[in-house]
């Protein structure tokens, strides 16, 4: 059961609504909805993927963050040039904790910013002779990287330099791969086209460079990790499990994943999709192009990593089938002790959430199994397929925002009293003044990993932390506070 009833939920939709000029509230109406989990079609209860409004407060990213941020930056053997201005690339650098083995400056720099830190004179003249010498000069003070990415900032397509060019004869002079990636902040309505952009230079640049080659040895159990960026150590949890039941990972991409790796994807006999936003159009690429399936996959609390590594199994024999009930028996009693330890703590507790990426909806399993309820959940930057997922798993009559505007996560908050927020960082400290327990769901809030048998004991053990910390009980949330009246000094 839902905490609110349809009819409640609906008249807190028109109640929120009703701050807006006519104009705004009917667009904001379609991006505000009443789940209903028997409706086949999200586009049938609400709209997304859609210009954010302006002169209000939208927490969505750019394209440059889509693919800098996102895809390409925790590829950790590349070295991938911020071109323009280096704020980007600065706030870009190191944010999402994409944990990696290696030695920075060494063989690996995703935590670096290596920018052409544009300046007035490169936008009057160009900066593609810039970027060359910046090319040259990371060949020489960085011999060891194995590829070059450049990433486009705004001011590069408004001023035309012509990255293409400078990447090709780069990329004889240096005798390494250089890909020019088109992901201009301005482009699009969100980072989800960064996505895909960063997604077609990989096909155009980078996958087709082994076709042919017969020095990768391949077997029956390859498979490849798509689309974990390694949070806080969150890809390294679910690899345990995939080689645990039997598979060989050869890739995983891009949290803690090189060149070599993405190379060798299209060897694979099986793709295993975590975040469907961010690398389905690469999936549907190579599914089409060299024939490997991919299946996506869950793997936030005990309940859907179970059913996650059956359904993986199920393409592989029975070797693999056995090796994936060996793994769920395994860790059973472990997760047992962990619900067993928490839930009663937690039982009943609240939440919502907003995110990006797939965690609107992957996570709602693993707070469920704490005996939590997720009464609402949005994405910065879905899309029609991630809410046709999401219905499925909210209950009935729950709230679903899309792009969520400050002001409404607000009221929602106020009206709906959730026991825990989770959300990202620009939320966190807006919400913790009101008294409510917020947790980072972008980044784990300097914690993790939350994938995995290993990560859910972490979560479990986070919320508890966080619902439990004695502050909230000395702040006293707004919509506690009695008016009172401020008197106007009186005129001497």
């Amino acid at each position: 059961m839902s905490v609110l009833t349809r009819e409640e939920t609906e008249a807190l939709i028109q109640e929120v609504l009703e701050v807006y000029p006519d104009k705004a509230k009917k667009d904001r109406a379609k991006h505000l909805a009443v789940n209903d989990p028997s409706v086949e079609q999200s586009k049938k209860c609400i709209t997304s993927n859609r210009k954010s409004l302006p002169g209000v407060m939208t927490i969505r990213g750019c394209a440059y963050a889509g693919s800098k941020g996102v895809v390409w930056g925790p590829v950790k053997d590349m070295i991938h040039i911020s071109h323009g201005p280096v704020g980007c690339g600065q706030y870009s650098r190191a944010g999402r904790r994409n944990y990696y083995v290696g030695v920075t400056g060494i063989n690996s720099f995703g935590t670096m910013n290596f920018t052409s830190d544009f300046q007035e004179k490169d936008i009057v003249f160009g900066g593609d002779k810039k970027l060359a010498k910046l090319i040259n000069e990371v060949e020489q003070l960085f011999p060891l990287h194995k590829g070059i990415t450049v990433q486009s900032e705004c001011p590069i397509g408004l001023i035309g330099d012509d990255i293409e060019a400078v990447s090709k004869k780069g990329a004889k002079d240096i005798e390494k791969p250089i890909v020019p990636v088109r992901c201009e902040g301005f482009r699009g309505v969100s980072q989800s086209l960064g996505h895909h952009i960063a997604n077609d230079a990989v096909r155009d640049w980078v996958l087709g460079n082994r076709d042919g080659s017969t020095a990768f040895e391949s077997t029956p159990y390859d498979v490849t990790i798509i689309g974990d960026y390694n949070i806080g150590g969150d890809a390294w949890a679910s690899r345990i499990l995939l080689e645990e039941m039997g598979l060989r990972v050869i890739a995983q991409w891009s949290g803690d994943g090189t060149l070599a790796e993405m190379e060798n994807t299209p060897k694979a006999k099986l793709n295993l999709l975590h975040c469907y936003r961010s690398m389905n159009y690469i999936s549907r690429h190579m599914e089409e192009k060299y024939g490997i399936p991919y299946i996506e996959y869950n793997f936030f609390g005990p309940t859907k990593i179970a059913e996650a590594l059956r359904n993986i199994a199920a393409f592989f024999d029975d070797h693999i089938k056995e090796g994936a009930e060996r793994v769920i028996a395994k860790y059973q009693p472990m997760m047992q002790a962990v619900i067993d330890k928490y839930k009663p703590r937690l039982q009943g507790k609240k939440v919502m959430l907003y995110v990006g990426g797939l965690r609107p909806r992957h996570v709602i399993g693993a707070y469920e199994d704490l005996g939590m309820e997720v009464v609402g959940t949005g994405y910065e930057f879905g899309h029609g397929d991630d809410y046709d997922r999401t219905i499925k798993e909210m209950g009935n009559a729950t709230l679903l925002y899309d792009d969520i505007t400050g002001f409404e996560f607000e009221e929602f908050v106020k009206k709906v009293k959730p026991d825990l927020v989770g959300s990202g960082i620009k939320e966190k400290y807006v919400f913790q003044k009101m008294g409510i327990p917020l947790r980072q769901m972008h980044s784990w809030d300097y914690s993790g990993p939350y994938h995995g048998y290993d990560g859910f004991a972490i979560f479990a053990r986070d919320m508890d932390m966080a619902l439990s910390n004695p502050c909230w009980s000395k702040i006293t949330p707004p919509w506690k506070k009695k008016d009172e009246a401020t008197e106007l000094p009186k005129a001497a």
